[in-house]
């Protein structure tokens, strides 16, 4: 078995991407993100790290799994026909493949998270 340890949300161990994710398209304000991945699998199919959003909305449509745990901040989730979900600092929670909506950061967000691609 391996265990994979990896840095802490404020001092990750590895340089951020900082282009927005291919499925995120802004809709509202000036957001910004920024993705560390701590730990990917050879094949790609699953990874781990950090993300830090700015205040603003993207556009999303997710082809993947996501498991949440929010460190800061405030964002609330519009699945189209939906009502909106809010999901604060200390909240964890999961975004299924097939969420198609809007995110909106309220409070700059700082979260973990593990991303299973279908």
């Amino acid at each position: 078995m391996a265990i994979k340890k990896f840095g802490h949300h404020k001092a990750p161990t590895v340089e951020p991407i900082t282009d927005d994710l291919d499925w995120w398209h802004p809709v509202e304000g000036s957001p910004t993100m920024k993705t560390w991945i701590e730990h990917q699998t050879e094949d790609g199919k699953y990874l781990t790290g950090y993300w830090e959003a700015t205040p603003g909305s993207y556009r999303v449509k997710y082809d993947v799994d996501e498991f949440i745990h929010m460190f800061e901040g405030k964002v609330t989730l519009i699945n189209d026909g939906e009502e909106p979900r809010s999901f604060v600092a200390g909240d964890s929670f999961v975004i299924e493949a097939g969420f198609n909506g809007i995110w909106k950061t309220e409070e700059t967000v700082r979260k973990a998270f593990a991303i299973r691609v279908r």
